[in-house]
């Protein structure tokens, strides 16, 4: 696995030498953009927006728009002299039980392995923070940004979460999008929204789901590498209308007494058919 950062974690007087990792793996299907009539790769060029030429890469400075197309400018020393002292080392700063936490403020998540010299401390720390169930708030830098974060353990290595910033969170009420008022249930209802969360409460089995929209496009792409016409099948269905709520509930209930666990519904997949020729 790629390291791509070394560092140290700093507990209090002792300092234990670190490798961070990616700890997840984006796969989403990509696609190039191409020219219709050739399939030629389309490339991009730094240009100038005042005459359009091309500006290669030595000669681009950083600037700060302070005011409409008005710049401060700063060169890599200058940005270099303001990175905190958190740039090569994780620093931290108190611990706190997970569920004080609310995950909005979570946004990537990497490994942070011992290396060798560290391993006796690093299975210290880990230890002592497992007895106390606690997790970490600390701060690292990641390219050249400042990040809160948290370690936790996972198994036997430590996971850190790099965190938003709390002025990175947006608020958000039900006064900002003209509702009104949350109109308030019947005891009725409560009760069977909550059977049916009892019905569909089970332990979290996260190999149970996939991501169908991929593994549609993936099987697309192969029928169309083999030759293949590619027919998708619309499984939306027609828009049932407003229906009584009770009902609703009552049915969903009655559907999830018979369901397997951890499944998602199925639906139909896309059929491929060979080209005439």
């Amino acid at each position: 696995m790629r390291t791509m950062w070394k560092g140290s974690l700093s507990f209090g007087l002792v300092t234990i030498p670190v490798r961070l990792y990616p700890a997840t793996e984006e796969k989403s299907v990509s696609f190039n953009q191409l020219r219709a009539s050739d399939h030629s790769r389309i490339g991009y060029q730094r240009v100038a927006k005042a005459d359009g030429e091309e500006v290669p890469y030595d000669e681009i400075v950083k600037g700060y728009e302070y005011e409409p197309d008005r710049y401060v400018v700063f060169d890599g020393d200058e940005l270099d002299a303001l990175k905190p002292p958190s740039s090569r080392t994780v620093d931290i700063l108190q611990f706190v039980p997970l569920e004080q936490i609310d995950p909005i403020y979570f946004q990537r998540s990497y490994y942070l392995a011992p290396e060798t010299a560290g391993a006796k401390a690093y299975g210290l720390l880990s230890q002592a923070m497992r007895d106390k169930s606690t997790v970490a708030v600390c701060k690292i830098t990641l390219r050249d940004k400042e990040h809160l974060a948290t370690l936790r353990l996972r198994d036997d290595v430590f996971v850190l979460e790099t965190m938003y910033w709390p002025d990175e969170i947006r608020s958000l009420s039900i006064e900002d999008l003209d509702i009104g008022e949350i109109p308030e249930p019947r005891k009725q209802e409560v009760a069977m929204a909550e059977a049916l969360i009892e019905n569909l409460t089970e332990d979290f089995d996260p190999t149970a789901y996939t991501d169908t929209y991929r593994e549609k496009l993936l099987d697309a792409v192969r029928a169309k590498v083999e030759g293949q016409e590619v027919t998708v099948v619309d499984d939306a269905g027609e828009p049932t209308g407003v229906v009584d709520l009770m009902e609703a509930l009552r049915a969903s209930v009655e559907a999830s007494k018979t369901r397997g666990p951890a499944q998602e519904p199925d639906k139909p997949k896309p059929r491929s058919r060979k080209k005439a020729s």
